[in-house]
């Protein structure tokens, strides 16, 4: 029995941020699950590899052609927002009162690194672009590097196309101090400033 455990910690440890003691806390927890809800959590891992697939038209996780998200004409069809990864989709969409649509990248730029545009889905986005009546491109690409060059790259090869290209502000997050803050992040909130 102790080789089963062992060899399920071990495949645990495989996930991102699960350590060997994590691991071992979840491999006991789901011994002592009863065998159906075990058995369930293996079957939404089967499913979810073999029945996900990337949206046609944004490259969101779907298990269909295109997601719900494109399908869902209740949403500001007028402006798009850029993200890196598909899970960026699910934290953009915690904010209640923005509902436009997206265009997943599936990465970030990063020439050091071989992440090249023609690596990304940059040409997708700028035919979307040609094709749907967007009023605004926004940008959320991450707060790093990458993540600014991402974002410079696409504003420039979206500039013949005269669509309003804009980028989410960052700065200082609500509840913490001024004080607190490093040079980079509160010129950030500076830049980002708005009218009160």
């Amino acid at each position: 029995m102790h080789g089963i455990i062992e060899n399920l910690i071990n495949e645990l440890t495989r996930l991102p941020g699960i350590g060997r003691k994590t691991a071992q806390r979840l491999a006991f927890f789901i011994l002592s699950m009863p065998q159906a809800e075990a058995l369930s959590i293996a079957t939404a891992i089967e499913n979810v590899k073999e029945k996900a697939r990337f949206c046609s038209r944004c490259f969101n996780i779907t298990d269909s052609e295109v997601c719900e998200i494109c399908t869902d004409y209740s949403r500001d069809r007028s402006r798009v927002c850029v993200v890196e990864e598909p899970s960026n989709i699910l934290v953009i969409e915690r904010v209640k009162s923005f509902h436009c649509l997206y265009h997943v990248l599936l990465g970030a730029l990063s020439p050091i690194d071989g992440i090249t545009p023609d690596r990304l889905r940059i040409r997708e986005l700028i035919e979307r672009v040609g094709k749907e009546s967007f009023r605004e491109v926004i940008i959320a690409t991450n707060p790093n590097t990458k993540g600014e060059i991402t974002a410079q790259y696409i504003r420039e090869a979206l500039s013949p196309l005269g669509v309003r290209v804009t980028r989410i502000a960052y700065g200082l997050p609500m509840g913490s101090d001024i004080e607190f803050a490093d040079e980079v992040t509160l010129g950030k909130a500076l830049e980002g400033r708005r009218d009160i």
